[in-house]
């Protein structure tokens, strides 16, 4: 049987058009999770304020998802600073719905303070536990905008409370988990870190000048884009200022996406404001407005941008930066809450101060005047969206909260609970197993290729890794030192460098532990060898430095690695990168590819069928 979650999103509906004042990320995490939740296996029933009095009380959105459309204050829009007084009158009518409709729900995720509001209140009434995603913090908020914030004083209080009330809290980056500690008390162990999303695909590259020509757009010349909600905090006047002080792309146009749709009447407050900006810097003629765009169109206008900039003031996640990621468009962004974790400085993009105009022109000089730099931040870009923010991945970790939550409640079905986690897990194994059959099979016949030629040849192989990786290096060298399914062929000079605790005591304390690698390469290594490095993630510095010295030594490097490859793709003459960011799963996925090499391997070099891949076992050199 289904369970049933209910979500609460009081002003930020799946159904809204994106762009608007108060129409953004919520909305698009709301919609984004309900879909993937429900194919997980979820039914899930979305709670919003009806804003318009010919909607339906209840739409079947998609499949297993509703939205439920709440009586809550007058039937029209309400901007959300004003909407807290109607919140008795919401959780007055979702009661209403739950009791007339005869539901029953093993969870609610409140989304913002008002929901929650509601949330602990049912949790108060019915027992059904909780999870809160605040999206943004009011002690945050109120610290970066001071009197400009129009939400109540009791919105503090609120937040604080529901910190104390929810059964699990999301932290959307570990600026938000830190802040949720420092300003509310909230206990570290109730906090889950799960990031925001994209739908890769709806979100991919698409051919930069298909992309201009559709959108009608000059086929040359740099074009810089925002994107999101016309609001102050957004810091899109930063990026105006920025643009009369761009020195290598002067001619640079940008485009501002978002604000009124471009059928209807006046244009917001900030789009004014923002106009008369660009006219008195005398950039007008540089500025397209676009207004709001259907959220089909916006691929185009990533791809068909060299850069996204976004500068807010302060940020609790941002989604905009994943989606040009996706579409593989470099992102510079302000070092602020969310984006500093998702973007990675100096890999996929530039992080700059906010509020500062010569700050940013300074950054998009530098990667304007860098073609091949750019290239290799979209690249990095799209790697790192597929490993670690896939709407797949948040549904998942999400999942994995609920249950904890039901278990914990329900001691009497925890081995229902256990065997789900265990259902879980073999699943979603094979999901990462689909994926990488798809991603990993011409790398790694290269890799195995490589490592043939190099062992024909008279050449070694060395093998390092840390951890997990260390015992995968030993159990690799292992099965090519001795067999791995062919029981009589010569063993094959595949070390594992070593890391036994005399060598790891003796070089820490005299050397360093980061040259503990590098050290056995520049000794053992010579040209014509390959060095074979497995990491998780990439960024160990003992691998780094291993490569390092293996580059010195002009040996060719193989790296086995996961998430978005890390530092370490940037020396790899080849990288088998496995897609997805749990660490469980890569290592799970690295041990079928060491297996895989090892079968490969053995077949070239000891094929009996005489096909030109196999060579006689006397050409190979032995220890």
């Amino acid at each position: 049987m289904r369970k049933r979650i209910a979500i609460i999103s009081e002003h930020a509906s799946p159904l809204a058009i994106l762009g608007g004042v108060d129409a953004g990320g919520q909305n698009v995490y709301v919609g984004e999770l309900a879909q993937q939740l429900a194919r997980k296996g979820f039914e899930v029933d979305v709670f919003t304020r009806r804003e318009h009095p010919g909607i339906p009380r209840c739409v079947k959105w998609r499949d297993n998802v509703r939205i439920v459309h709440v009586d809550a204050g007058p039937v029209e829009y309400i901007e959300k600073e004003r909407l807290l007084p109607f919140m008795p009158a919401f959780r007055d009518d979702m009661l209403l719905f739950i009791e007339t409709e005869q539901l029953s729900y093993a969870v609610v995720h409140a989304n913002f303070f008002m929901s929650a509001l509601v949330a602990m209140e049912l949790k108060a009434r019915l027992g059904i536990p909780f999870v809160v995603t605040f999206h943004a913090l009011g002690y945050v908020r109120r610290m970066h905008q001071g009197a400009r914030d129009r939400f109540p004083e009791a919105r503090l209080q609120i937040e604080t409370d529901v910190v104390a009330s929810a059964d699990r809290i999301i932290a959307e980056c570990p600026q938000d988990r830190d802040d949720l500690v420092h300003f509310y008390n909230a206990a570290p162990e109730k906090i889950a870190l799960i990031p925001c999303g994209v739908d890769t695909e709806a979100f991919y590259p698409v051919d930069r000048q298909l992309a201009r020509m559709r959108l009608q757009l000059p086929a040359t010349g740099p074009v810089l884009l925002q994107l999101g909600r016309m609001v102050p905090r957004k810091g899109v006047d930063n990026v105006v200022r920025a643009l009369p002080l761009l020195k290598s792309s002067p001619d640079a146009h940008l485009l501002i996406v978002g604000g009124a749709t471009e059928t209807c009447g006046e244009p917001e407050a900030e789009v004014v404001r923002l106009q008369q900006l660009a006219a008195d810097l005398g950039v007008s003629d540089r500025i397209t407005f676009m207004g709001q765009k259907k959220r089909d169109e916006l691929k185009y206008f990533y791809s068909a941008a060299d850069l996204f900039i976004t500068t807010p003031w302060y940020e609790p996640f941002g989604i905009t930066p994943l989606e040009a990621m996706a579409c593989a468009t470099p992102v510079i962004g302000a070092a602020v809450g969310g984006i500093k974790y998702s973007v990675r400085d100096g890999k996929t993009g530039r992080l700059v101060p906010p509020n500062d105009p010569a700050a940013l022109a300074e950054a998009v000089d530098e990667l304007m005047s860098q073609p091949a730099l750019l290239a290799a931040m979209a690249g990095n870009a799209v790697r790192r969206v597929k490993a670690a923010f896939t709407w797949r991945m948040v549904a998942e970790k999400m999942i994995v909260v609920f249950r904890e939550i039901l278990a914990a409640r329900q001691p009497e079905q925890r081995q229902t609970a256990d065997l789900d986690f265990i259902d879980g897990a073999f699943s979603h194994l094979a999901e990462v197993v689909e994926q990488c059959s798809r991603h990993l099979r011409k790398p790694l016949l290269e890799a195995a290729e490589q490592m043939s030629d190099c062992l024909s040849k008279g050449g070694k192989v060395l093998v390092c890794g840390n951890g997990g990786s260390a015992a995968e290096s030993q159990h690799f060298a292992a099965e090519l030192m001795g067999r791995f399914e062919l029981a009589h062929r010569p063993g094959l000079p595949v070390v594992s460098l070593t890391a036994d605790t005399a060598l790891l005591t003796a070089w820490s304390n005299d050397i360093g532990f980061d040259d503990v690698f590098a050290r056995q390469v520049q000794a053992l290594a010579t040209k014509g060898d390959i060095l074979f490095c497995i990491s998780t993630s990439g960024s160990s510095p003992n691998i780094l430095r291993a490569l390092e010295a293996a580059k010195e030594k002009q040996v060719f490097c193989i790296n086995l690695l996961g998430k978005d490859g890390g530092d370490a793709a940037a020396y790899g003459h080849l990288n088998v990168i496995v897609p997805t960011g749990s660490t469980v799963r890569i290592q799970e996925l690295q041990l079928h590819a060491l297996h895989t090499l090892c079968g490969l391997i053995e077949r070239k070099l000891f094929s009996n069928s005489g096909s030109e891949t196999g060579v006689e076992s006397d050409k190979i050199a032995v220890a």
